[in-house]
């Protein structure tokens, strides 16, 4: 039997969270860490509601991940988030020693894959998962804005 559990059915869980904080006004960028085929931590952006620049879906979800976990370490887990994570949170995944960053769409201008080895060494990264609906998203939330 194959499982259910892959890469897109994680991100559409990640899809769920952007979809949140759309309706909450935030940039619409949800995230989800996974362990052992379960979700352990749940976020979106929540910059916006926090007054906090730093309260990027990722950050949120590290830190909860953490919470759940007991330990600052997330070896043996996998992050999924609907944008390419910046440069900030790329730091925080380093630091994390994650093992897998998974994102929908690639962030051009602020993405942390713009910079060489700012990912842990042993972190695979995988890009393009839903790249579509998370790009469109995005989009439309700036298009809304201007």
């Amino acid at each position: 039997m194959i499982s259910p559990y892959n890469d897109e059915y994680f991100m559409k869980q990640a899809f769920m969270e952007a979809q949140k904080a759309l309706e909450a006004g935030e940039v619409p960028v949800g995230a989800v860490i996974v362990a052992k085929n379960q979700v352990i931590a749940r976020a979106h952006n929540l910059t916006e509601r926090l007054t906090d620049v730093t309260a990027h879906a990722e950050m949120q979800a590290i830190t909860a991940a953490a919470n759940f976990l007991g330990g600052k370490y997330l070896k043996g887990c996998t992050l999924y988030v609907t944008l390419e994570p910046c440069s900030m949170c790329g730091g925080a995944l380093y630091w994390s020693q994650i093992d897998k960053v998974v994102f929908g769409a690639s962030d051009e201008k602020r993405g942390a894959g713009r910079h060489q080895s700012i990912y842990h060494p042993k972190t695979e990264i995988v890009s393009g998962v839903m790249e579509n609906e998370c790009a469109e998203i995005v989009k439309q939330f700036f298009s809304s804005k201007r």
